[in-house]
């Protein structure tokens, strides 16, 4: 998919509405349309990567700061003392739908176990 059919970078450029939580000059967070928890928020980088097999070596800065900001989303939120979780799916198989990096912050709620 092209960046100018991205529904995520359609967001960014603010050709389709969100309700944003946190905007950094590399990220945008904002809720989830289709939420699975009280608190699911989308952490998404303002550049075009289809997913995390695209992210380079000499992207890993972004990545770090993706974290950071979920930490400090679920501050804002409120359930960092209760948990939450911070994934990403990479392709099909794992369950991604949008093809465009980001991560889910999920919480709010008792969250089924993983691992």
């Amino acid at each position: 998919m092209s960046q100018s059919n991205c529904v995520f970078c359609k967001i960014i450029r603010g050709e389709l509405p969100a309700k944003k939580v946190a905007e950094t000059a590399n990220l945008l967070a904002f809720r989830d349309i289709n939420p699975q928890a009280p608190v699911h928020i989308l952490i998404v980088p303002k550049k075009h990567f289809q997913n995390l097999a695209e992210v380079g070596e000499s992207e890993k800065e972004i990545l770090g700061e993706i974290i950071l900001l979920a930490k400090k989303i679920a501050q804002q939120e409120g359930i960092e003392k209760t948990g939450y979780r911070v994934l990403t799916n990479t392709g099909a198989n794992a369950g991604q739908i949008v093809p465009h990096l980001h991560f889910h912050l999920l919480g709010g709620k008792k969250l089924g176990g993983i691992g």
